[in-house]
């Protein structure tokens, strides 16, 4: 951004995203609980836990390493809105999922910076969870073959001439969406938060801390639903955009609703089997696509 306005728009459009993904988590926790047969709280309860903990106490624990433990906070953050600006500015896929895989380096960061058992066991839980990467970039893979590029922009228009890679490149998609079920909290795949762990990494990050994760977890959901959105569906209007990213959350939190937490163990075999299917999948779109 060169000017002023373009920055302050910027900012603007971040806020924005980030009380939006906030929100979607909220109708995330709703719907699981409804279906669930729960009340379940308020669809904005994400929204009042951020602003919660940033009026609550906030510490550092004697056991921590202070330097780790509030700069993977700042680093988290910084990651995401870097992927929210490629996201809008139609810039590289792989970027993207480039900086989905750094999440991973700092969700483990985040396990080891407070001392805590239950932190290290999410941190150590969050490198296992590795294995979903691989789907998603057996995905990325078949989208190259079939839009010859990996730019947003250029993916967005290729499904303006062709039709939307959901029905071209249907298996990509559902690999796409089980990564995207991995990183949603109360899902089959949620290993690193599972409740044996308490809170998982986050669970000694408190006051300010715990209020930067919060915006880390809303933001990461608008983009990661949102690149769904453009790389599967195509270019959508604002308030198309908006009802897809609703559909989408109440997808996902069905699936979360009715199947059960894996274990690790689990979690990490059926990723594997997904990645072997996909690689299949891969093969035979490069022998039938490319010329």
């Amino acid at each position: 951004m060169t000017s002023r306005s373009s920055g302050t728009d910027m900012i603007a459009e971040l806020l924005i995203a980030t009380f939006f993904g906030l929100l979607l988590l909220g109708i995330h926790r709703k719907i699981i609980a409804r279906i669930q047969r729960r009340p379940g709280p308020p669809i904005w309860q994400e929204i009042l836990h951020m602003l919660k903990f940033s009026f609550k106490t906030t510490w550092i624990p004697k056991t921590a390493s202070p330097v780790l433990f509030v700069g993977v906070v700042l680093i988290a953050i910084g990651i995401w809105t870097a992927a929210f600006y490629v996201l809008i500015s139609g810039g590289s896929l792989l970027v993207i999922f480039g900086i989905y895989m750094l999440h991973k380096i700092v969700e483990h960061g985040f396990g080891l910076s407070s001392g805590s058992p239950y932190s290290k066991y999410g941190g150590v839980r969050s490198v296992i969870s590795a294995a979903s990467e691989l789907p998603l970039f057996v995905s990325v893979a078949v989208i190259a073959v079939y839009t010859r590029s990996l730019d947003l922009s250029a993916i967005m228009y290729y499904q303006q001439v062709h039709g939307p890679l959901l029905i071209i490149a249907f298996p990509a998609a559902c690999a796409m969406f089980i990564v995207i079920l991995s990183k949603m909290p109360f899902g089959p795949f949620s290993i690193v938060e599972a409740k044996e762990l308490v809170s998982g990494y986050k669970t000694e990050h408190f006051g300010i801390w715990r209020a930067g994760l919060e915006i880390c977890n809303g933001l990461k959901t608008y983009v990661l639903i949102a690149v769904f959105l453009a790389v599967f569906i195509g270019p959508l209007s604002l308030p198309w955009l908006l009802v897809g990213m609703i559909l989408m959350i109440v997808i996902l939190a069905f699936a979360c609703a009715v199947t059960p937490m894996m274990s690790p163990f689990d979690s990490v075999t059926i990723q594997m089997l997904v990645t072997a299917l996909m690689l299949v999948y891969a093969a035979i779109v490069l022998m039938v696509v490319q010329p």
